[in-house]
């Protein structure tokens, strides 16, 4: 059970942190299509070493890909579930009827509220 009280031991933010980086989207994003080799994740995003090893273990760090080694490589896949929970628990702070348009004040006017504006005449 993760303790939600404490926001900084909380996963949800762990992996909205680690999804804040645009190289880690990027590499999210890749690995997103199929279980890749850290060689075809280096290819396909062209972040080098050892940049690429410090994002991905971030992105494992935060539960958010799952490696998994093969003889002599490693190979990478999105944990599904974590984005799961993630995209449910920000659905959960949407309210379901929102719609897209923000809400706007009430523009009834008061009297005396809102500027006024006078011409002089000579």
């Amino acid at each position: 059970m993760t303790d939600s009280s404490n926001p900084e031991r909380c996963p949800s933010i762990e992996a909205l942190r680690a999804l804040a980086h645009a190289s880690r989207l990027k590499i999210l994003c890749t690995i997103g299509e199929g279980r890749l080799s850290v060689g075809e994740i280096e290819e396909a995003t062209g972040i080098g070493q050892p940049g690429l090893s410090q994002q991905l273990r971030i992105l494992r760090d935060a539960g958010l890909v799952v490696g998994e080694r093969l003889a002599k490589q490693v190979f990478y896949i999105v944990d599904r579930s974590v984005l799961d929970d993630l995209v449910a628990r920000i659905g959960a702070i949407i309210p379901r009827d929102a719609s897209n348009t923000p809400r706007s004040p009430d523009t009834k006017s008061k009297p005396g509220s809102g500027a006024a504006f006078a011409r002089v005449l000579r």
